[in-house]
């Protein structure tokens, strides 16, 4: 058979596509397997066992819940739910998911109930069963506490306010700002919130009464300037029409801790504590969050390494797709490319998170769902690499190794990959740097990645400028020990 003679006229390179078939259709088997097998051992066990719930929760709503210096979740919500589990006899597995993705999760069963400082509300009541209240809540407006301008309402008038999505000051603040003729800008979290009013973008926030006292007390720099509005009450919740024994525990657990004495302990706990004694300087905060930093790091490393691998793979099979000679092979490969090349890496987190086990009625675990999510983001940008590698060695060496009478794999395996690889090592080695950048997205369905862990710092010391600074510095020495590693290894290969 002469070089020009069609790949699916060849024996040989029908074999090929057949053994590559087969081997393609074991590896997305097997990652779907290793996805439902992991989301299952992570899955809610409340029904088979009766005795243990998994339960949602906010990462950075302090004093509701946050992470203390020894790395454990801590705050208002995360003791009365264990102690309430604790009087009614059954355990909880808390999942720090950050508020929204909490919500999610209980709408999509991927958890049994939430507790994040969750005002009960009308609308709320139309997609969640509630508790009785646990809470009653207020707002307040706060300044920096060197600002002489605002003092009340009227002040804001032609000004910018910060307020926190889903939040009872967000409402608040919106129910007013026709009225006092102000605008909102609304973030995820309380941390960013009161950086936009440090950086002058915007004069005021509007927040939960307790979290404003708690931010204070540990040295933020605010000051209120108005009186505690009447708010709403804080509930837990569960999903429609589903866990109503864990809710009437949730009740009888929450009666009995008030009747003991038990919750007015726990309000004194975070509410009654005068300003942090922490050392917040650079080298101090360093020092104090160096261990939970570097397990941060450790999950950065392994969500890396095992999607690296696994695109590795993919980007290798429908690489050779790409530069197939059979249409159905080049078809599969630009179709697996468009997809996810062409939607947003948190939109596929979101998807394979909360869309599909929703949709098959099955859970899987944050970990598994984060590997498959960027071993498919990463395995699309592998594909166009080994395509671009496959290219750029002269087609005269395919033409001489088929004249000689060697197949279309053989020659692919021993003569166009080995120089298609020199090539590709730099562009391997980038993507290994954007998919350890990548994985900072993967907070939004609650893996506690570098990034994440900083935000969960920061919502407990407010210390934005020192403790982002601390993060970049070590990216930056991950990032710098990988790109010399790339240039040492390019240059051994050259040789």
């Amino acid at each position: 058979m002469h070089a020009g003679s069609s790949v699916l006229a060849d024996p040989k390179a029908a074999g090929w596509r057949a053994r590559v078939g087969r081997r393609l259709v074991f590896l997305m088997g097997a990652l779907l397997v290793v996805g439902f097998g992991a989301g299952v051992a992570a899955a809610p066990n409340a029904k088979a066992q009766g005795q243990n719930y998994v339960i949602a929760t906010d990462t950075t709503f302090a004093p509701f819940e946050f992470q203390d210096k020894n790395g454990n979740f801590v705050g208002i919500d995360m003791d009365l739910i264990r102690d309430i589990a604790k009087d009614q006899g059954f355990t909880v597995d808390i999942r720090p998911l950050g508020f929204d993705a909490a919500l999610q999760a209980v709408q999509a069963n991927q958890v049994d109930g939430v507790i994040a400082g969750m005002s009960i509300t009308d609308e709320r009541k139309k997609v969640f069963d509630f508790s009785d209240p646990y809470f009653e809540s207020g707002v307040q407006m706060a300044v920096l506490d060197t600002n002489e301008d605002i003092k009340s309402y009227a002040d804001l008038r032609g000004k910018r306010v910060a307020v926190k999505n889903g939040t009872e000051g967000a409402a608040f603040a919106e129910s007013i700002k026709d009225k006092y003729g102000f605008s909102t800008v609304y973030f995820a979290d309380s941390a960013s919130m009161f950086d936009e009013v440090r950086t002058g973008n915007s004069q005021a926030v509007f927040e939960d009464y307790p979290v404003l006292q708690y931010g204070i007390a540990q040295g933020n720099g605010f000051k209120t300037v108005t009186k505690k509005e009447a708010g709403a009450s804080y509930g837990f919740a569960v999903n429609k029409g589903r866990n109503a024994e864990l809710l009437q525990k949730f009740n009888a657990g929450l009666k009995h801790l008030k009747q003991s004495g038990r919750y007015d302990e726990i309000l004194d706990t975070y509410l009654g504590k005068g300003a942090s004694t922490a050392d917040n300087s650079f080298f101090g905060l360093l020092k104090s969050t160096f261990p939970i930093l570097m397990e941060g790091l450790k999950m950065t490393v392994i969500l890396t390494v095992v999607s690296i691998a696994i695109a590795l793979v993919l980007g290798t099979i429908f690489g050779l797709f790409r530069v197939s000679r059979a249409v159905w092979l080049r078809a599969v490969g630009t179709t697996y490319v468009d997809i996810f090349r062409g939607t947003p890496l948190l939109v596929q987190a979101f998807f394979i998170y909360f869309g599909i086990p929703s949709a098959l009625g099955f859970q899987m675990s944050a970990l598994t769902a984060g590997i498959i999510t960027l071993s498919l983001n990463a395995g699309a940008y592998m594909t166009e690499i080994v395509r671009g590698g496959i290219q750029s060695v002269d087609k005269g060496q395919m033409e001489a190794a088929r004249s000689l009478g060697i197949g279309y794999l053989p020659t692919m395996r021993r003569v166009i990959l080995p120089q298609a690889i020199r090539t590709m090592i730099p562009s391997y080695i980038n993507q290994f740097v954007i998919t350890l950048k990548d994985t900072s997205i993967l907070s939004v369905i609650g893996i506690a990645e570098l990034t994440q862990t900083g935000r969960i710092i920061i919502a407990r010391n407010f210390q934005s400028f020192n403790m982002w600074l601390i993060i970049g510095i070590i990216y930056f020495i991950v990032i710098m020990a990988l790109t010399k590693l790339s240039d040492r290894l390019e240059r051994r290969l050259v040789k």
